[in-house]
């Protein structure tokens, strides 16, 4: 097998001017602060959206389920009472 080399190596050597890549994050304190924001935006975004979910999904369904349980049960006992 020939010898393979990093390509990140490579191109960070290439030329005179050598590629620096910096781990560091430049990020000024007004970029974290809105970054910070939407990411609050987001959260709140996402709990609001699991509420109305629970809402709609225990709450309604849960209700109709139980109400169809006796209405089907109070018709099954009129129709054998009236018999």
């Amino acid at each position: 097998m020939t010898d393979v080399k990093n390509l990140s190596q490579i191109i960070a050597n290439k030329g005179q001017n050598p590629l620096v890549i910096s781990a560091i994050n430049k990020q000024s304190p007004a970029d974290a602060e809105l970054d910070r924001q939407l990411r609050e935006l987001q959260f709140k975004q996402e709990l609001r959206k699991s509420w109305i979910l629970f809402i709609v999904r225990d709450v309604v369904i849960f209700s109709a389920i139980i109400f169809f349980i006796f209405a089907v049960s109070g018709y099954s006992l009129f129709m054998n009472i009236y018999r």
